[in-house]
């Protein structure tokens, strides 16, 4: 697909795209607030002293991140933490890291369930505003499946590298290096400007499709013929 990403979703439907806006912006501030939390149960309080624990996407996200998203659907938030506090160290970081992408995927999968659930129990002929309502559920699934995935990469400054940096000196030395750090360069923009993200997208939804009609047929949905 082309064009202006608002267009695109349009497209599909006003229902696609208003759930698409709330989703993006509800699932990255939760990502950033449960990195937040996480830190602070290791006893780093940097982003309570920095008045970042708070539900507001223009904090979380910040000014430039939400003109990239409304320009070309790519966003992203900031958490600000101090390893040197948490408590544990490196399976500090690790947790601290992890949480963000945790979130996601409990976001999917509760999303999902009740997609699933309303499916089961829905009528056959859904009306308009119940359409609208899977739709939201399904975006909600899919999108944070991405998110999950996404963050996972190995590639700076993701989740992925900081897990796998806190497992390795020699690892976080090979991220720190220039030729590493244009390398990751590369690698993003590949991911999210020519395609090579693709599969992520299409894994993404393949899989929140097959896992909410498994939760509707243990409710006793009927499968289409």
């Amino acid at each position: 697909m082309s064009g202006w990403w608002v267009q695109v979703a349009w497209n599909i439907g006003p229902a696609y795209l208003v759930s698409w806006i709330f989703w993006v912006l509800f699932s990255i501030t939760l990502h950033e607030l449960a990195h937040g939390w996480a830190a602070l149960s290791q006893g780093d309080q940097t982003p309570r002293e920095l008045n970042r624990m708070t539900a507001n996407p223009l904090v979380q996200m910040g000014t430039t991140s939400l003109i990239f998203f409304f320009i070309i659907g790519i966003a992203w938030g900031m958490m600000p933490v101090n390893p040197s506090r948490f408590r544990d160290g490196r399976r500090g970081e690790i947790i601290v890291a992890a949480a963000g992408p945790l979130m996601n995927l409990l976001l999917a999968f509760l999303s999902l369930t009740v997609l699933g659930v309303v499916i089961a129990f829905g009528p056959e002929q859904p009306g308009n505003w119940l359409r609208a309502i899977e739709t939201f559920l399904l975006v909600g699934g899919f999108l944070n499946l991405i998110l999950f995935a996404l963050n996972l990469l190995p590639i700076p400054p993701l989740d992925g590298s900081r897990i796998l940096g806190a497992t390795s000196i020699r690892i976080r030395h090979f991220y720190s290096q220039p030729q590493s750090q244009l390398l990751s360069l590369g690698l993003l923009v590949a991911i999210f400007f020519f395609g090579a993200g693709n599969f992520i997208f299409a894994g993404s939804i393949e899989v929140a499709g097959a896992y909410t009609d498994l939760v509707a047929r243990l409710l006793g949905a009927t499968p289409p013929s």
